[in-house]
């Protein structure tokens, strides 16, 4: 354990270090250095308005008209009050409200009452939060959401205005450019500093006499593109979310530079073109994403919208090793499995514990599942979520296979990164006219236990048997005190799978939503059917059940189990009730 500690502290002590820098960059920005050369002009007009591609409802219009926001599972009745002026329900609440996102849905109601109401909002929020520079309002990231909401609705805000309102909104949106631009090198790495700078770019090109600063700006968007999205056009945090994060942002701001009569650099090019296929990757039949590091309910329409640009229309690859993936398609079964070591500790706010874990489907039924993330009670669910047993993988001594910065003074500094995990992943991958198979292993319980996780999955190539296999090795021979050790093999189910045991125990029949039925079985164990929990349903928790195998190390340290897509009646087995 102590090799634990040590290993801990060094990760800490690189993360405090990283702090300490971003620190003194943003107090030597506030003196006027090392920062983005100063503006020395002030918005006079905007020429264009880059698309906002995000799914807009023009119901909930009517209930911001009433007073209603509803953000994040949460919902405030601000009734007389200006929302800007109530105490947030939960921060994830006011980041939604003052990011402005919600902007499109006034637009899409396209009623003058819903426009005057628009203006009427941003102005509270000038009045209220707009040189507050403690608050929620004023974090970078939720800035930059703000300027990119505010720029691409426009229209809806600008279209007949009087000129005060006009003046008010452009002296407001030069403020916040100013402010990303002094902010820009103490951001934290990942999906927000690329949203920043994607803002940066918006901005150039949609308000006029920025046109100076665009290559500026798209030199380090550039930069930031080849730093976060890997050779085989995944992101480097390996949450598949991000890469719809980026995109959603990033391929209106293309078009916009090329409606100016601009070309968009190379390099933004080509990881648009990389990313494209890795959105296919991730995605199940029924339109839903895989649940791995983050990634919760999937917006489909936005996702739809996405591909709809790819005019290349690539394949997704089988193999993703960079981003740490496998994707096995045999038929209408699709295997999807996490076979990556935990991204760097600043990247990994969002990483789950899930080494070797896979989500299976069959057609539009997804069977085999994560249970995801949750949106409401997020912060309640969130450790649960990350956890290992909350992959369907296996666990040793109720333990996950990653060590995360436990609660307390340095959370609330640094928040909960992974800060030890698998370091080695192995991943063989072999496919020949009858199957497409994976050996894989990580040694994240290697530090505690001295054993080694190797599962094995061999789907057919028709797609209708998939033959698996969990086991556990000394990863060196002074580790055999784990022999009573206790460990599980879970695979839970999508909600809308029905589990009946069924023969002597040790199989269980599976009945998708549309009468499809698949058979699980495990010729070395018992198994058990429990409860579980869906996370990442769009209408909130559901309640699911998971299929576990449970053993000790010293009496059977090897388990193999298949799925098997039947073709026979299900009144031929022998089902327990």
């Amino acid at each position: 354990m102590s090799q634990i500690a040590v290993s801990d502290s060094l990760v800490l002590g690189r993360l405090l270090s990283r702090l300490v820098w971003q620190r003194l960059v943003s107090l030597l920005q506030e003196n006027g250095r090392f920062a983005f050369k100063p503006m020395s002009v002030s918005p006079s007009r905007l020429l264009i308005a880059p698309q906002d591609i995000r799914t807009a409802d023009p119901t909930i219009a009517e209930d911001i008209y009433a007073g209603r926001f509803t953000f994040a599972g949460h919902a405030i009745d601000a009734a007389e009050q200006s929302p800007f002026d109530v105490r947030p329900v939960a921060y994830e609440w006011a980041v939604e409200l003052h990011g402005f996102g919600w902007l499109r849905h006034l637009r899409a109601a396209n009623t003058v009452v819903n426009q005057s109401n628009a203006r009427a909002l941003v102005q509270d929020w000038v009045r209220s939060s707009g040189k507050r520079r403690k608050s929620v309002a004023w974090q970078t990231d939720v800035v930059a959401r703000r300027l990119l909401s505010w720029l691409s609705q426009t229209p809806l805000l600008l279209e007949d205005c009087d000129p005060a309102f006009y003046k008010l909104f452009l002296r407001s949106l030069g403020r916040q450019v100013r402010f990303l631009r002094n902010a820009i090198n103490s951001l934290p790495e990942g999906v927000q500093r690329m949203t920043v700078y994607i803002a940066l770019v918006a901005a150039s090109v949609a308000i006029d006499g920025y046109r100076r600063y665009l290559k500026q700006s798209l030199r380090r968007l550039d930069h930031e593109l080849e730093l976060q999205i890997l050779p085989d056009g995944g992101h480097v945090s390996r949450n598949p979310m991000a890469l719809i994060s980026i995109l959603a942002d990033l391929l209106p701001v293309r078009q916009a530079i090329l409606s100016r009569g601009e070309s968009p650099t190379q390099t933004m090019m080509t990881a648009v073109d990389r990313m494209m296929p890795m959105v296919r990757f991730f995605r199940h039949m029924d339109g839903t994403f895989s649940h791995f590091n983050g990634m919760g309910a999937t917006p489909s329409d936005l996702v739809a919208t996405i591909l709809a640009y790819d005019d290349a229309r690539g394949q997704p690859p089988g193999n993703a090793k960079h981003s740490g993936y496998q994707r096995i398609a045999c038929g209408d079964t699709l295997v999807i499995m996490d076979t990556g070591a935990p991204p760097p500790p600043a990247l990994s706010e969002t990483a789950h514990a899930g080494c070797l874990s896979f989500e299976l489907s069959s057609g539009l039924n997804k069977i085999i599942v994560n249970c995801g993330v949750s949106t409401a009670g997020r912060e309640t669910w969130r450790q649960v979520a990350r956890s290992t047993a909350a992959h369907s993988t296996l666990t040793l001594e109720d333990t996950s296979s990653c060590r995360f910065l436990p609660t307390g003074y340095l959370s609330r500094i640094l928040g909960q990164p992974i800060i030890s995990g698998p370091g080695h992943v192995l991943i063989n991958r072999e496919e020949t006219d009858e199957s497409v198979s994976l050996a894989t292993s990580h040694d994240g319980y290697a530090a505690p236990y001295s054993l080694i996780h190797e599962r094995s999955l061999t789907v057919s190539r028709y797609g209708d048997t998939i033959d698996g296999a969990d086991r556990l090795t000394w990863s060196s021979s002074t580790g055999k005190t784990a022999l009573q050790d206790k460990y599980a093999v879970r695979f839970h189910l999508h909600p809308r799978i029905k589990a009946v045991m069924a023969g002597n125990g040790r199989d269980v029949l599976l009945t998708c939503a549309n009468g499809e039925e698949w058979v699980f079985q495990s010729k070395d164990a018992i198994v058990s059917v429990e409860e579980s929990i869906y996370l990442s349903d769009v209408f909130g928790h559901r309640k699911s059940a998971q299929i576990v195998i449970y053993g000790r190390v010293a009496k059977l340290s090897e388990v193999h189990w298949s799925f098997s897509r039947r073709m026979e009646p299900a009144a031929e087995i022998d089902a327990e009730t």
